[in-house]
């Protein structure tokens, strides 16, 4: 039987991507939301670190590998239409957010308008100097 079977149930858009959403394991709080390929998912599920694909590099992004932020995932979920994956992470520093916050949904709808309710827990300058 073919150990990675399991990629043939994954939908990739046409560009062989799929949403990935982390949540943190203890608080199920949502971490950020990023895209993966093939081989996102293949090492990801080898080494029990989060990877991603980067658009914007067009590369693999290993979670954490300049912020020191990892990703160590404790599952790995797909959705009902296969369509979207989930990674159970638990996060170190818990920071998940380029911004320094713990998440990437840090501003909240209220009045018609975005509001900040997260605060910076680390200043990205000193978080990106590696």
């Amino acid at each position: 039987m073919n150990e990675l079977a399991w990629l043939d149930q994954v939908r990739f858009d046409d560009q062989g991507l799929v949403p990935i959403i982390a949540q943190d394991a203890d608080s199920h709080r949502v971490l950020m939301v990023a895209n993966g390929n093939r081989d996102a998912l293949v090492e990801t599920a080898r080494t029990g670190g989060a990877v991603y694909w980067s658009r914007s590099r067009g590369a693999l992004w290993r979670k954490g590998e300049q912020s020191g932020h990892r990703q160590r995932v404790r599952e790995i979920r797909l959705d009902c239409d296969g369509d979207a994956v989930l990674y159970v992470v638990e996060q170190s520093g818990g920071i998940a957010c380029h911004t320094g916050r713990a998440s990437c949904f840090f501003r909240l709808l209220e009045n018609d308008a975005w509001r900040v309710v997260d605060p910076v827990l680390q200043d990205p300058e000193l978080i990106y100097r590696r």
